[in-house]
């Protein structure tokens, strides 16, 4: 996952380029959107296995509006980030965006791309998850057990 520091260093050193945000699907969030919020997301929660935990990251809400002509760059988005320094705890929180396409999904930024004309900023899948496998008895699987082992109903 790309932090705040890592994608204010790529924003500075590409200023002029455009930026296109790419879903997990491969779909393009289309390139008129707006980054309307920039935030420092704090969540305090206890697992299933009664341990307290504490997650934070950054989330720019991505919007699209009616204005096809606006599109957003790399310098409107640094700039964005930096106003945004004073409600977050540091540059290292990861990057999520939040989209609606029909719900409202958060998608963590995995990578940026460097392009002729913009910068791709390649979005993956959220996912649920215990964190107390080992309270709850749930055996670990790694990936390659997993797709041996889920079928079109569902996963053994």
């Amino acid at each position: 996952m790309i932090d705040v520091k890592a994608l204010k260093e790529v924003l500075g050193e590409n200023p002029g380029k455009g930026l296109q945000l790419v879903l997990p699907g491969g779909e393009a969030v289309p390139r008129h959107f707006h980054v309307t919020e920039v935030g420092g997301v704090r969540k305090d929660f206890i697992d299933c296995g009664g341990t307290k935990r504490v997650a934070s990251w950054c989330l720019l809400q991505a919007w699209v509006a009616t204005d096809v002509e606006h599109r957003i760059g790399a310098e409107k988005l640094l700039k964005i980030l930096e106003m945004g320094a004073s409600v977050m705890p540091g540059d290292f929180l990861p990057v999520e965006f939040e989209y609606e396409d029909g719900v409202i999904s958060q998608y963590p930024l995995a990578a940026v791309e460097v392009g002729e004309a913009a910068l791709v900023l390649k979005l993956e899948k959220k996912h649920t998850d215990c964190l107390a496998k080992d309270k709850c008895g749930i055996p670990e699987y790694d990936d390659e057990q997993l797709s041996d082992c889920c079928g079109p109903a569902g996963c053994c």
